[in-house]
């Protein structure tokens, strides 16, 4: 069973000393369960403002949000904390805390006025735990995990609250690579596998086109725009919304590359496959743009090398990189 969030002419902003200040309005959308939703957009456009109004830690300065149909203006801490679960960007402050012991702490909802585990509650954690892939760190002191494992120690305490809704804070702000990768599919996963709404924000484009089901484009201002990645790069918001001389939106993989001010053209002839395409990534990082239109410089990829003319003279190389020296020699 899924639990959507539906948030209609929402306004969300935080009091001043000249009262309140609006950082986005007029949002009216379904965040669905069952799915990934990724909220992308620059810094200062309200995304931790949304999620922690979301999360019953500020009211809205107008409209609704009702999660699975009750407005969360109108819902009380210990009920909100059976419908929301949170994991922010900071890290927490465990002591000497144990993984298990602080997994435990997200089953807090369920365990009364004394807050004591009992079986069934620690079953739930070593689920949880289970889930994410650290049942095998239970012991371990959350101090002496890596920021990835810490991470997961913290995805696994919002599972162990098993609410139908988890809001998410950049939660791959300090992982690295492979970490990001296995966070954002492991998260997806949970989407999928549990009916929940997993509604987070991120700053890793790349990993939220190819992991999310649903993108939310946030601007200073509001919502310019929501939908599959796929759509989005299909209509051309994608590419608008990230519009900028530093990069571009290739439509062929669905991806954004650097692209270098006053990249001169390079014609790259050649059956399409990984070497043509690696080459053309590896002239874009040196101030080139590979393409098809006649270039004063030409690279002929085959299956033994490259070729590079210029003015009817010819040097042959090997490798992507001898290529790239080749064509900055020929050049000069």
């Amino acid at each position: 069973m899924t639990t959507d969030i539906t948030l209609s002419a929402l306004a969300i902003g935080y009091n001043t000393r000249k009262g309140p200040r609006t950082v986005a309005q007029g949002i009216s959308a379904t965040i669905a369960g069952g799915e990934l939703t990724c909220l992308l957009g620059p810094n200062g456009a309200g995304k931790s403002t949304l999620l922690r109004t979301l999360a019953g830690f500020q009211p809205p300065v107008a409209g609704t949000a009702t999660i699975a149909g009750r407005d969360i203006t109108a819902l009380k801490p210990a009920d909100m904390a059976r419908l929301v679960a949170i994991v922010l960007t900071e890290k927490p402050d465990t002591g000497s805390m144990t993984v298990a012991e602080m997994v435990e702490l997200g089953r807090a909802p369920y365990t009364g006025f004394w807050g004591l585990c009992s079986s069934a509650d620690r079953d739930v954690a070593l689920g949880a735990m289970q889930c994410v892939g650290i049942a095998g760190l239970a012991r371990r002191r959350v101090s002496t995990l890596s920021d990835g494992e810490r991470q997961k120690a913290m995805l696994a305490k919002a599972l162990a609250q098993q609410t139908p809704v988890i809001l998410l804070d950049e939660p791959t702000a300090f992982l690295d690579f492979a970490s990001k990768v296995e966070a954002m599919r492991l998260l997806h996963g949970i989407a999928r596998q549990t009916g929940k709404a997993v509604f987070m924000s991120t700053h890793d484009l790349d990993l939220a086109l190819q992991a999310a089901d649903t993108l939310w484009l946030m601007k200073p201002g509001g919502v310019a725009a929501i939908g599959s990645p796929e759509d989005l790069a299909l209509d051309g918001r994608l590419a608008a919304f990230f519009d900028s001389p530093a990069m571009r939106f290739d439509p062929a993989t669905g991806l954004f590359a650097v692209c270098p001010a006053g990249a001169e053209p390079v014609t790259v002839a050649g059956e399409p496959g990984p070497r043509r395409a690696m080459l053309c990534k590896a002239l874009l990082r040196n101030g080139m743009a590979g393409g098809d239109a006649p270039a004063e410089v030409s690279v002929e990829v085959g299956q033994d090398g490259f070729t590079v003319r210029r003015h009817g003279s010819a040097a042959h190389a090997a490798t992507i990189a001898e290529t790239v020296r080749k064509i900055m020699e020929i050049k000069n």
